[in-house]
């Protein structure tokens, strides 16, 4: 078993929430709906033990919240195939599908969020895919060292 990858998954909490991952079954959902290449591959490299940064974003204030880990590889989203789903995608098919999701189990709640802006005060996460100009990806890689860092601002 080699080390273990670091991802920033974000989603707005008036979808889902930290807490709303914490109140499903077992702890863990299906992260269904990505539909952007980059973010589809990243959790196409994803492994069972990789841990996520929970994102809150669109909240007032955008920040991180928590830790889920990865407990299950990508495999289909069904979302892509269903016309009544706002995630549906004409275009793929169930013989070649075209979007993946991972499962994600909830491990813990920080104490407090650390905010857009806290983060952006640190020198240390400067090279942070999350505090680039013009960054919308949903699922983005985090470094190892940029992990620890935030670790110890939780």
């Amino acid at each position: 078993m080699g080390p273990k990858g670091y991802w920033l998954m974000k989603s707005e909490p008036s979808t889902f929430s930290i807490d709303d991952l914490a109140r499903s079954p077992n702890k863990t959902t299906g992260w269904e709906g990505v539909r952007n290449y980059q973010a589809r591959n990243f959790m196409r490299s994803m492994a069972i033990g990789d841990q996520v940064l929970f994102y809150h974003s669109n909240a007032d204030p955008p920040a991180i919240v928590g830790i889920a880990e990865v407990v299950k590889l990508a495999y289909p989203d069904p979302t892509q195939f269903d016309k009544k789903d706002k995630h549906y995608d004409p275009e793929s098919k169930p013989s070649a599908p075209r979007w993946d999701m991972v499962d994600i189990k909830y491990l813990r709640k920080f104490a407090r969020a650390l905010t857009l802006d806290e983060l952006q005060e640190e020198s240390k996460l400067r090279g942070m895919v999350l505090l680039k100009k013009g960054s919308r990806l949903s699922v983005q890689p985090v470094t190892p060292m940029e992990w620890r860092h935030i670790i110890s601002l939780a």
